[in-house]
């Protein structure tokens, strides 16, 4: 048998049934637990219905309308000093939360004094009762909170009765006030649209006169400079030569005027100083190359009157002596001329120095002009701009007085009432039933073991466990006597070729009636007149005296060691009608007992001598005793407590007969209550314990 048999696999391609939710089987849940569902929702209204009008203060909404002036006409065009909104939705959203701010709500709370209105000043209402014990556990001391925590304390009050919005599309602002009081909404609502008017005119106003300030204190600085520049031109224009650009030109006129002459002079010079050279060096030239270079009439006609002679030469050294006369003339008149030029050029320096220093004294007392004018004109204008500013909004609409309170909205209340009733049923039912980890119906006990579920028994309506075979001897057409019959056929038909005569009984814990189920099914077989033979298999816990009232009798221990025979060990019990074997107290350990070969013997005897032998076993997570009289058993049942036997100690329970190789026959579905089966809905479906079949048992 496979370890893993309690755990039903899922074949590998395909999908697991836990990965799908059953709709059907959640509605079926909560239809079996509609009375915890209704419970749920009427106490969940209750609670909405004691809250809305019992708890809940009403409270009243009043909306006031402003409208953003974002396109009015300027008397005086004074953009760059005066504020004013622009047309993007970034404008219109800085509004709303200038609406919000606290600079402004504080101006609505000492206009409307709202410091004197306990509903905004939390001082002026009587202590609750959480902050009374809380001074009582602590022993602390009411402070009363200063003028200034009372005012941010309505100011927080304030915003949180307070809503602005802006209407899509358009620049218009709504101001929703929520209080106790219609009238107190609607002021309120006023209020702060007329606070926010007033707001930008002050706005306005202080901008206008800091302008004005910062003007005035400009112009005046200004002025000095002005001044100043203007001095500075006039001492500078006092003690220079410079009179003016035109002067200057005159002057560079004149210093061309005297190159040119130079230029002339020197050419001059250099024709006379070549002449000279020429006469010079024709000393002992003819006389004719003497009269050619000299170009002198007299000496041409002192040589054609007279000849060459002492005239002639005499003539001639005059003529040399002119020559460089001429030539030192020409000199010195350059030289003259050239000192002319650099007295000229100095001076012309000198003076265009002075004419751009004067050009920029000017452009500096000139830009102090303008700049002086320009703030002039500003102070002016703005000024005059301090008694016609307007606010860039207007009160469209004013509040009006609210007809009925707002909140509590009673019919959301209740109808969320029902709503979260209806979830926290639901929620409750789904919660319970995750947390049950047992079985209560056969084919889920079936499904998730694989095994057959070969008897559902209900509880006996017994006190103990005496009474139980006693109830079954006396109501043989009970519904509990029926579901032993039917374990006892469900064994009898489990093996096709041979009627099992050993059969055990085991659990995974204590306290799930095996012992009972042991006896009932023992008695149940001498009804077919059968020879049955009932053994206390549990050596440790010895059970069975509190089904028989038996003292210091022999049992097993006796049996097995040769002591006494079993037909003198056997207690034959009249109710039960079955031969009973005890178990006596043993200081050998009961598993060594169970597994040794005595036991196997005498078990093979009880083969002989009995028709059914019963085999009552210790639960099989407590101690190794079931797995090893299943090796002997012909049929192994496993018992399960109804709804109490979890899924984890089953599977550990059936792991541990496989490990062994012990083969459970079938299961037995033990202490089913009818009661709780109708609680969970099963009552019509479990037709022995359900409306079906109190037409044919009696119990």
């Amino acid at each position: 048998m496979s370890l893993d048999r309690p755990i039903r696999q899922t074949p590998p391609n395909a999908s697991s049934d836990d990965d799908v939710i059953d709709l059907g089987a959640l509605l079926r849940t909560m239809w079996r637990k509609k009375l915890w569902i209704l419970a749920s929702v009427i106490l969940c209204m209750a609670a909405g219905t004691i809250y809305t009008y019992k708890i809940a203060v009403p409270k009243y909404r009043a909306t006031s309308v402003v409208l953003l002036d974002t396109a009015q006409d300027q008397l005086i065009d004074l953009g760059a000093v005066l504020p004013s909104l622009g047309a993007e939705s970034e404008a219109i959203n800085t509004e709303v939360e200038v609406l919000k701010s606290r600079r402004l709500l504080e101006r609505v709370v000492n206009a409307a004094d709202l410091t004197q209105d306990p509903e905004f000043n939390g001082a002026l209402r009587p202590l609750s009762l959480k902050t009374k014990l809380k001074n009582l556990v602590t022993g602390a001391t009411p402070v009363s909170p200063s003028a200034d925590q009372q005012v941010r304390s309505a100011i927080n009050a304030l915003l949180g009765q307070m809503s602005v919005r802006n209407l899509p599309n358009t620049y218009v602002l709504q101001i929703t006030m929520e209080t106790e009081n219609p009238a107190k909404s609607a002021m309120l609502a006023d209020t702060v649209a007329e606070q926010y008017i007033l707001y930008q005119m002050d706005v306005k106003f202080e901008a206008t006169r800091d302008a004005s300030e910062w003007l005035t204190s400009r112009v005046a600085d200004l002025k000095i400079e002005l001044e100043q520049a203007e001095a500075r031109v006039a001492e500078f224009s006092s003690n220079s030569e410079v009179v003016s650009i035109e002067t200057v030109q005159a002057l560079e006129r004149q210093l061309k005027e005297l190159r040119d002459r130079l230029q002339a002079l020197r050419s001059s010079l250099a024709a006379d100083t070549e002449r000279l050279s020429a006469l010079e060096n024709a000393q002992d030239a003819s006389p004719e190359e003497k009269v050619a270079l000299a170009a002198d009439p007299r000496l041409e006609t002192i040589l054609r009157e007279n000849g060459p002679g002492p005239a002639f030469d005499a003539r001639f050294r005059q003529i040399v002596n002119l020559a460089d006369i001429q030539v030192q003339r020409a000199e010195a008149q350059v030289q003259a001329l050239m000192t002319s030029v650099t007295a000229r050029e100095a001076d012309i320096a000198r003076q265009s120095d002075e004419l751009i220093q004067l050009q920029q004294l000017t452009r500096e007392a000139e830009a102090s002009r303008l700049l002086y004018e320009y703030f002039l004109s500003r102070l002016k204008e703005t000024s005059a701009q301090e008694g016609i500013q307007r606010a860039d909004s207007r009160i469209l609409s004013n509040a009006v007085l609210p007809g009925g309170p707002s909140e509590p909205r009673k019919s959301l209340i209740l109808a969320m009432s029902i709503i979260v009733g209806a979830i926290i049923g639901i929620g409750g039912v789904l919660l319970w039933e995750m947390r049950q980890n047992g079985y209560r119906l056969s084919s889920e006990l079936e499904e998730d073991t694989g095994m057959p579920v070969m008897g559902q028994l209900p509880i006996f309506p017994t006190s103990s466990r005496r009474d139980a075979l006693e109830y079954l001897a006396a109501k043989p057409t009970s519904a509990a006597a029926e579901a032993i019959r039917n374990l006892r056929t469900s064994v009898l038909l489990s093996s096709m070729d041979r009627t099992p005569k050993v059969i055990m009984l085991s659990s995974a814990l204590p306290g799930e009636g095996k012992t009972t189920v042991s006896f009932a099914l023992a008695q149940n077989f001498v009804g077919l007149g059968k020879k049955v033979l009932l053994i206390e298999g549990d050596i440790r816990r010895r059970v069975f005296s509190q089904y028989l009232d038996v003292k210091d009798a022999k049992g097993m221990m006796a049996v097995l060691s040769g002591e006494t025979s079993l037909a003198g060990a056997a207690i034959h019990d009249p109710v039960l009608g079955a031969d009973i074997l005890i178990s006596e107290q043993t200081d050998v350990n009961a598993a060594d007992i169970l597994s040794s070969q005595q036991f196997k013997s005498f078990i093979d005897t009880a083969r002989e001598t009995y028709d059914i032998v019963i085999i009552d076993t210790p639960p099989v997570l407590v101690v190794p005793d079931a797995r090893v009289v299943a090796q002997l058993a012909d049929t192994v049942l496993f018992t399960v407590h109804w709804d109490k036997t979890s899924k984890t100690q089953l599977r550990d329970a059936l792991r541990m007969f496989d490990m062994v190789g012990g083969r459970i026959n079938g299961l037995v579905l033990n202490q089913i209550d009818p009661k709780g089966m109708r609680n969970y809905g099963y009552g019509d479906s479990y037709g022995a314990y359900g409306a079906y079949g109190s037409q044919y048992y009696t119990n």
